[in-house]
């Protein structure tokens, strides 16, 4: 980088944000052999309901996220290495 310049930095889209999450979390739960969401949900503890609107990338906490990550037999580190870059 030339001296003198500044390097700019995209803005992070929330929304864009939450749909790869949304997908990643959807795409998780098919690979996991799991046709319906809803009986993932089920058969992990989660509430259905809410399950289902985590994969349609609405906003979720963070203890949720860590739920839902260890329901995949996951690190944090290990969904994340996938569909966010």
């Amino acid at each position: 980088m030339e001296q003198g310049k500044k390097r700019v930095k995209t803005p992070i889209d929330p929304d864009d944000q939450l749909a790869k999450l949304g997908a990643r979390i959807k795409a998780l739960r098919i690979k996991a052999g799991y046709s319906s969401y809803e009986t993932f949900a089920y058969e992990h503890g989660l509430p259905r309901a809410q399950y289902g609107r985590y994969e349609q990338g609405k906003d979720l906490r963070f203890s949720s996220l860590v739920k839902v990550v260890a329901a995949f037999g996951m690190t944090i580190d290990e969904f994340f290495g996938e569909g966010f870059k």
